[in-house]
């Protein structure tokens, strides 16, 4: 027997208690889990039976819109008043008849609730209707068929139906969006009379904004034989269609079938929405949701006849060279529209047309709807590039151009001219396109053609980059980040020399200002990943203390301090709307660059530009207010400011202000324009409108890298020694590497200046642009990168404009300004 020691453990008592089993529910609780399983389960079978059974009870209302002609019937006067016997009793003709319409289809005649009758016009009489369907789900693709169907039956086969009184011709219908049925409806009815023109308004307008989650209808009749006319001299709404739109229809009634166009945003007065039915009846419809109302709009009504020349189109043209363009251009033609022109030159000349602006309707395979027809050569739609030329063969062609009875566009301007089959370009290079240069901007490195033929296999000259594909660069795009030529040729050796660092924007410095606590590379790059103070080379100091190296940190929707100061002061650089001549550049539209400012001499012209940065202050060129022999230009008295100004000659319409004082700066050099910048307070502050807006100021330290887009405005000469434009002008031009740029102009470039140009070369600043914005948009808002300083001549290629460079001179402005 084996002996050991037993280990004694001391353990506290054992509670039997604890230790025996708990006991399961007792009845009550088994009881109450079978109810709770017995209505679980009653619940699963009532759903089961509600989905495979009871669920084809549940309908949907849809709502078809329609017309249809009646024959036998001719339009009095009293149909045009919804309160009239004469119309209650058509009405119910045509609803009757309706009905018994829908009884002919199944799908339709099980599902039918009701019709109304909207309006009638003439014609012989338009009957215009609304009809109501309760259609069970997943039904509706079938009512839809059956629509469909009945109206290709009575339509396209122009059936006379007479299941009563009347007869019928094109039925047409479709379902209505169920955007518009799904509010409180207003209607107005508006009677327009020859040479009259009358007005409409967005309700509140322009007292207070439109009202939430409505829907506004205004039914637009003319005199038989004219059509309608109606032009928004106001448009502002939601920029989201999907939110707050207005539809205009070709009809009396919100057919798609009719649909002219659905608008939303901003459209400014200088190039207003316009235009034209195909009868004598248009419906113009509003539609808001419960969220952010803007002003909305203001339009003018006025009926044309048929044969105006505003509608009128098409015809024989001959010569040598001519031009013709669609109906109300540039202005939207109208629906349902055709023309013909045929077009015939002298014997043994070919002709060549060629469309300056092209924009009809949705580009789709083929063009089934609004199209230009060239008879015999090619069908064109959509949007095309300007001056899209096409070549015919022949001494006659004919061009024909078709609207179908919806979505309308701005149209299209056309020219023909001649040519000699066997020269088509004399004396000059042929474009593979067909256009027609002059020799010497053949391989001078602007694609001049359009296609860029004139500028393949070229061998270029020294003062040219080439490139290996064969095509020459002007040399200022050189080492700007850009792959200007497409195989990187124009980005060679722009490495910094021995003991230089280069920046990340390709600038060189020397090694030993790496990490020195100072900014300069222009990006900051040179200070970047260094072991020091973070706040000596900060691009921003938070109110909190904090401090930003992030590049232009400021209003860029990011809450980059913690404390919101970096996003604080942004109310500025914002356009009402989104979407000069500085040189080869085109005109703004109205409230498009609400910052611009045009400076006058007292009781003269337009003299310079300038930028409103706040309420009293505005940045211009200082050269602009150096005194000479004759004129005190640095006298605040001397000026008058207009703000809010489009056009040179409404000076009465813009806000006038006086000159309390101008600050040119102190070091400013009129011999190199170094330090070409000038401040000018107002005598009293401005209000800020939808044409009156501040342009942000950029900080200290924000880089506006080579390569980048730019635009510039003024009103200053649209050529070289050319007189000052009428309206105001936008171009958009590319920040020029400064290397690149002092070498163009012999050595002139300082670091407070930056070079723009553009690669398709005639746009540049001019004289009378002096002083005015060069700005850059970046996080939805626009900076005042630069001002209008100096150049070469206008537009001349290979010399770039030069802009004072705003960020060098943020200190100062805050110094003087406060802002």
């Amino acid at each position: 027997t084996r002996t050991g020691t037993k280990l004694s453990h001391s353990c506290p008592a054992s509670d039997n208690k604890k230790l025996e089993k708990k006991r399961g529910p007792g009845k009550v609780g088994i009881i109450v889990a079978l109810v709770i399983l017995a209505a679980v389960l009653a619940l699963i079978v009532g759903l089961l039976v509600w989905h495979f059974h009871f669920r084809k009870d549940l309908k949907l209302q849809k709502i078809y819109t329609g017309s249809l002609k009646i024959t036998n019937e001719q339009f009095v006067e009293a149909y045009k008043n919804q309160d009239s016997t004469e119309f209650k009793d058509l009405a119910n003709k045509v609803m009757a008849q309706l009905k018994s319409l829908y009884s002919e289809a199944p799908e339709l005649s099980k599902h039918y609730i009701s019709s109304k009758v909207i309006a009638f016009s003439e014609g012989s009489v338009i009957a215009y209707y609304e009809s109501e369907f309760a259609v069970p789900v997943g039904q509706e693709a079938a009512v839809d068929r059956a629509v469909s169907k009945l109206n290709e039956m009575y339509n396209n086969k122009v059936r006379r139906v007479q299941q009563g009184p009347l007869v019928f011709e094109h039925v047409v219908s479709s379902a209505l969006d169920t955007r518009l049925f799904s509010k409180a409806r207003t209607r107005f009815t508006q009677q327009t009379r020859t040479a009259a023109e009358e007005i409409i308004t967005s309700p509140g307008f322009p007292d207070q904004p439109y009202s939430p989650n409505s829907f506004v209808q205004w039914q637009l009749r003319g005199d038989p034989g004219h059509v309608l006319k109606l032009t928004f001299d106001t448009f502002n709404l939601e920029k989201n269609c999907s939110n707050d739109f207005v539809r205009v229809y070709d009809s009396l009634v919100t057919m798609d079938q009719f649909l002219m166009a659905e608008k939303c945003g901003f459209y400014s007065p200088s190039n207003p929405l316009s235009f034209i039915s195909s009868r004598n009846v248009m419906l113009v419809t509003l539609v808001t949701d419960e969220d952010e109302n803007f002003p909305g709009f203001r339009a003018s009504v006025t009926q044309i006849s048929r044969d105006s020349s505003e509608v009128a189109c098409g015809g024989k043209l001959g010569g040598s060279s001519g031009s013709f363009q669609s109906p109300n251009f540039p202005s939207y033609y109208p629906p349902s529209t055709t023309c013909q022109w045929d077009i015939e030159v002298p014997n043994g000349k070919f002709i060549k047309l060629k469309f300056p602006k092209f924009m009809v309707s949705t580009q789709t395979v083929n063009c089934p709807g609004d199209s230009v027809q060239i008879v015999g050569k090619s069908t064109l739609c959509g949007q095309l590039p300007a001056n899209t030329m096409v070549p015919v063969s022949s001494n006659q062609v004919t061009v024909v151009f078709k609207s179908d009875s919806s979505e309308v566009d701005r149209g299209f301007s056309a020219t023909y001219e001649v040519f000699d089959p066997s020269d088509p370009c004399p004396e000059q290079f042929q474009c593979n396109n067909k256009r027609c240069i002059k020799p010497d901007l053949r391989c001078d490195g602007w694609n001049d053609c359009g296609d860029g033929t004139d500028e393949r296999s070229c061998q270029c000259d020294a003062s040219m980059i080439q490139c290996k594909t064969g095509i020459c660069k002007p040399m200022f795009w050189r080492c700007d980040g850009v792959d200007d030529c497409g195989d990187g040729t124009d980005e060679l050796n722009c490495g910094c020399k021995v003991g230089e660092f280069k920046c990340t924007d390709n600038q060189c410095v020397s090694e030993k200002l790496k990490c020195d606590g100072k900014q300069d590379c222009k990006d900051g790059s040179d200070e970047e990943g260094c072991t020091r103070d973070i706040c000596k080379v900060s691009t921003f100091a938070c109110n909190n203390g904090k401090c930003i190296t992030k590049q232009n940190p400021v209003c860029d929707g990011q809450d980059d301090c913690g404390d919101n100061s970096d996003e604080s002061s942004c109310d500025c650089g914002k356009r009402a709307f989104s979407k000069s001549r500085i040189v080869g550049g085109q005109e703004a539209d109205e409230g498009e660059f609400p910052w611009q400012v045009s400076l006058h001499i007292k009781n003269v012209a337009h003299v310079c530009g300038a930028s409103i940065i706040s309420e009293r202050w505005l940045v211009t060129a200082a050269h602009c207010v150096q005194d000479d022999a004759k004129t005190k230009y640095g006298q605040p008295g001397t000026w008058e400011a207009y703000l809010g100004l489009h056009k040179q000659k409404d000076k009465q319409q813009a806000t006038k202000r006086f000159l309390k004082q101008i600050i040119p700066h102190p070091y400013y050099n009129h011999y190199t324009y170094d330090n070409d910048i000038a401040l000018m307070e107002l005598d009293s502050p401005v209000t800020y409108g939808a044409t009156i807006q501040p342009i942000c100021l950029p900080t200290a330290t924000d880089v506006f890298p080579a390569g980048e887009t730019v635009t510039i405005t003024g009103w200053g000469a649209t050529r070289e020694g050319g007189a000052g434009a009428a309206v105001l002008q936008k171009a958009n031009v590319r920040i020029i590497n400064s290397t690149v740029c002092d070498q163009l102009m012999n050595g002139q470039i300082t670091s407070r200046m930056t070079c723009a140009g553009v690669l398709t070369g005639g746009v540049d600043a001019c004289q009378g642009d002096s002083g005015g914005p060069m700005t850059f948009l970046t996080n939805g808002r626009m900076y005042l990168a630069g001002v209008v300083s100096w150049g070469d001549g206008c537009a001349r290629r290979n010399k770039p404009g030069i802009y004072t460079n705003v960020p060098k001179f943020r200190a100062w402005i805050k110094e003087k300004t406060g802002v």
